[in-house]
């Protein structure tokens, strides 16, 4: 299967990796705490879903994104 041009890569950056990582933490201890009913941290997770995809955007912007002068395309 050939590789077009314009293909973004799918996600496979540093940057892709860690917004998913952070955000799937979040996801998981929000799911765990609303289920021992603790609103607090439900909100607390709620946030920290919020600050994995502004880590995401920003290692994308330092250029660690897919495209971005500090990543290397792994061959598959």
């Amino acid at each position: 299967m050939s590789n077009p041009i314009g293909d973004p890569g799918h996600g496979h950056s540093p940057a892709a990796w860690t917004a998913v990582i952070i955000m799937l933490v979040a996801f998981a201890l929000g799911t765990l705490f609303f289920w021992f009913d603790m609103p607090v941290l439900v909100w607390a997770s709620a946030g920290l879903l919020v600050v994995g995809l502004l880590v995401g955007w920003g290692m994308s912007k330092a250029g660690y994104g897919v495209g971005g002068t500090k990543y290397t395309p792994k061959e598959h």
